[in-house]
């Protein structure tokens, strides 16, 4: 029996991108049963309910090997559901959001970054707990817990090993948040007593931050970790670094499934336009076929991607160039086959 993965469409530019990273699985001839379906903003202000994840749409995630999930919007209202990228990540408990980060030659000729964002993606303040205490106040609660911890050091560190990397950096608060983060650095102890072969060095977020806009390849060859909100805001500053954040692609990783995913917005603004850059689209789709057994395809849509970007040619406004966004697609589909048929 072949994989199969659902395809969430998503909405503003979701849809556009979608097609795009499906065209070039197909031109690379996958053997993945991909499976599109809705989720998001558009569909539920359509039809309504509780979540922006349809029961059919549900019922199709758990039937699936994997998923993908198309840019969408998550409209900031307090009666609006939390985002589908948060509600599946509880869901399929999918603790690791990772984003690797990494530069292309011609669009950072004086800087070379390669390292990767480890996320723990189920808890922290995305657990939602918030309430009113007055119509003047209102609390939100910091869930962390020792399971949750676990679960994200153990993967980074697996991950180290996995890819030959010597060094980790968690990043924390903890000399303010002394009991939240206090759990984590306890765990980060753990692995690093379990793991001698590895260095660790603690960094707080507010430096981290400063670091990563002054001297981020201090960080090659490394891993940087930490809890949910402060990753979220850590990966897309060092995004920042990158060219674009339509070339930052990601994955979000449980025990027995995973979702991938740009990691950028919907952009409704340039709905229709044929503007909007597919990498990272096309990236995501390409790590989850590896996820599910084609490497060889991933690897040749790695390397036409980076082939395209560096020849310069055929790439979107945001990257130096003017090509409409198809035709990009249409070139890393076209080297990504010819490189498998080699």
């Amino acid at each position: 029996m072949g994989k199969k993965a659902a395809v969430i469409k998503g909405d503003g530019t979701g849809p556009e991108l979608v097609d795009a990273m499906l065209r070039v699985l197909r031109a690379c001839n996958t053997q993945t049963e991909l499976i599109l379906c809705d989720a998001g903003s558009e569909q539920w202000e359509k039809h309504g309910g509780a979540t922006y994840i349809p029961d059919s749409t549900m019922k199709l995630l758990e039937e699936c090997n994997a998923c993908y999930k198309g840019p969408t919007t998550t409209i900031p209202r307090p009666d609006a559901p939390r985002s589908v990228a948060v509600t599946i990540r509880q869901k399929f408990q999918l603790y690791s959001n990772v984003r690797p980060i990494k530069t292309y030659d011609r669009l950072s000729p004086n800087r070379k970054l390669d390292f990767v964002c480890f996320r723990e993606a189920t808890e922290g303040l995305y657990a939602g707990i918030e309430f009113k205490i007055s119509e003047d106040v209102a609390i939100a609660i910091r869930k962390t817990t020792r399971k949750g911890c676990q679960r994200i050091i153990k993967a980074t560190f697996e991950w180290a090993k996995q890819h030959n990397i010597k060094k980790i950096f968690p990043i924390t608060k903890r000399n303010i948040l002394k009991e939240t983060d206090g759990i984590f650095w306890s765990e980060v102890e753990k692995a690093k007593a379990e793991n001698p072969g590895i260095e660790v060095e603690e960094y707080y977020i507010d430096n981290m931050t400063q670091q990563l806009v002054k001297n981020p390849e201090r960080f090659n060859d490394s891993i940087l970790v930490s809890t949910n909100l402060f990753m979220d805001i850590i990966s897309e500053c060092a995004s920042g670094n990158i060219g674009s954040i339509g070339n930052v692609y990601s994955a979000n990783i449980g025990d027995t499934y995973a979702m991938f995913e740009p990691a950028h917005g919907s952009a409704p603004k340039y709905k229709g336009l044929d503007k909007v850059n597919p990498t990272a689209a096309i990236l995501s789709g390409a790590w989850m076929v590896e996820y599910l057994g084609e490497p060889d395809i991933r690897n040749a849509i790695f390397a036409a991607t980076e082939q395209v970007i560096n020849e310069g040619k055929y790439v979107t406004y945001d990257i130096g160039g003017n090509s409409p966004g198809t035709k990009m697609t249409e070139a890393i589909a076209e080297i990504a086959k010819q490189k498998l048929r080699k």
